[in-house]
């Protein structure tokens, strides 16, 4: 699915205001009327509700929900700041359309901000996707009073003060929200962990947008569903066997490492591929051997580190290196030789990501189209260059894989996966419990194995990465988020197919 730009939003509103021939305040009510909805499923009428709104649009979905929520015998308490600005055409409307029973109280000073209880659901209706300024004044002493004062916080569409798709000024106040509930689409900037104490959880509501403008509209920037995702998913046919579904090679494993590259292999193995071949050092051959009994084993020539590549590596379908290896001068030899000597496709993670990052040498010999890379930030930091903020990373991310003609896999709570044209997939399923060790060792081994299988770079990007999540929030089911490790992870990766194919 695509995310729109706050402009986009605003044609978008106005396409479908015109194509069904109505007036702007009834896609106003049509809004409102989805937030209640929302509202009415997460709070039932024992939490009083007060609601905060501005002079625009965004303070007119506040007093349509006024009035819905009355109707519905919430105790509504509702307030009105304004600095002497011009309210909107659709805001004066609805003022007027609101019962006796909800009087609106005028904010005009910092003194007429009410306490507000426990027990009260504060709904912000003080701007939308329209700012075009950091709040100040007035209504940052309203957003500040707010965020010490609330105990639960609803912002409806974005909370107040946050740009949507850029850079918000540091001066600017921004409501803190507990939900965020959206109108038919997420915003960029809630993908992003800067955000994460502003925007809370976000939900989506659908308004009906015309469906003519959001499948016309262009964006770079998109958010993977399980919809997609199944569409995605291959099924086997009857006379497969074990050689048509790819043979990959893990390069994997180093002294005191070994543990990388056996989830790896189970998560390789897990994740369907035909066969497994594994190059250790020869050190993990006896645990290799015995964890991953289904997995080929190829120990190295070196017993702590890796040195060298197979003689035969053309057999193979996808190489995925980098968990546990190191960064020892021979191994960055011997990854030196594969980019430089092999046309299969790569996955490279963690210690090799660090041996590119150091040799502007290795990078030039990255072949194009050829390579999946899956950094944590760190790592993104070494290999691209640090950032000043979220949105500067994103732009240098892509960046990168024009330039390199690479895929990315930028870890994190909605993984950003980053294509070669330039577009940014960011991913819907996984959860905190996921932040552990050995947990992105269990990605390249997803990876890899669906690349082997044939799946494009960008399939198995996005198949995989949503699949290494949805295994992660199946784990939690079973142990919870704080109790999670990675081979919890791997257990509920048959799970997680099994959940795509029958959804």
């Amino acid at each position: 699915m695509k995310i729109l730009s706050a402009q986009q939003t605003r044609e978008a509103d106005a396409q479908t205001i015109s194509e069904e021939g109505i007036a702007s305040e009834e896609l106003m009510e049509r809004a409102a009327r989805a937030f209640t909805g929302w509202l009415e499923n997460k709070f039932t009428p024992e939490h009083p509700v007060y609601i905060f709104c501005g002079p625009g649009n965004n303070g007119g979905d506040g007093l349509v929900a006024a009035r819905l929520l009355h109707q519905r015998l919430y105790d509504v308490k509702l307030y009105l700041v304004n600095d002497g600005g011009q309210t909107s055409t659709d805001f004066q409307i609805n003022l007027e359309r609101l019962p006796h029973e909800v009087p609106p109280h005028q904010i005009s000073s910092k003194d007429d901000l009410p306490a507000i209880p426990d027990k009260a659901c504060v709904i912000d209706a003080l701007f939308g996707t329209g700012l075009s300024r950091p709040v100040t004044g007035l209504y940052a002493d309203a957003i500040n009073w707010l965020n010490k004062h609330s105990n639960c916080t609803v912002a409806i569409d974005v909370p107040s003060g946050l740009y949507t798709d850029k850079q918000t000024p540091a001066e600017g106040a921004i409501v803190q929200a507990d939900h965020t509930v959206s109108f038919e689409l997420p915003k960029l900037a809630f993908f992003l962990p800067q955000h994460e104490q502003y925007v809370g959880e976000w939900h989506i509501v659908s308004i009906g947008l015309s469906p003519t403008y959001l499948a016309e509209a262009e964006s770079n920037f998109h958010y993977v569903t399980q919809k997609e995702i199944q569409q995605l998913l291959k099924p086997r046919t009857k006379f497969s066997h074990k050689g048509t579904h790819g043979h990959a090679l893990l390069l994997c494993g180093g002294y005191g490492k070994i543990g990388a590259a056996v989830l790896a292999a189970r998560a390789c193995l897990r994740s369907g591929v035909g066969l497994l071949t594994v190059q250790a050092p020869a050190i993990g051959y006896d645990v290799l051997q015995t964890a991953v009994p289904e997995a080929m084993l190829l120990p190295d020539s070196n017993r702590r580190h890796l040195s060298g590549l197979p003689e035969t590596i053309e057999k193979f379908d996808a190489i995925g290196i980098g968990p546990g290896i190191g960064t020892e001068r021979v191994t960055k030899t011997m990854l030196g030789q594969l980019l430089a000597t092999s046309e299969l496709p790569l996955v490279i993670d963690a210690d090799a990501i660090n041996l590119i990052a150091s040799s502007d040498k290795l990078k030039v010999q990255l072949p194009k189209e050829k390579v999946i890379f899956t950094p944590h930030p760190k790592e993104f930091e070494r290999l691209v260059c640090k950032s000043n903020n979220e949105y500067e990373r994103l732009e240098e991310l892509r960046e990168f894989c024009r330039v390199y003609q690479c895929y990315m896999v930028l870890k994190g709570s909605h993984s950003a996966i980053a294509t070669p044209e330039g577009d940014i997939y960011f991913n819907t399923s996984g959860n905190a419990g996921m932040a552990t060790g050995g947990t992105g060792d269990v990605l390249t081994g997803i990876l890899t194995a669906l690349v082997a299988q044939g799946y494009t770079l960008k399939e198995a990007c996005l198949l995989g990465v949503y699949l290494h999540g949805l295994a992660g929030d199946l784990a939690k089911g079973t142990v919870g988020e704080i109790a999670m490790i990675a081979s919890d992870v791997i257990q509920h990766l048959p799970q997680a197919f099994q959940h795509l194919s029958r959804s």
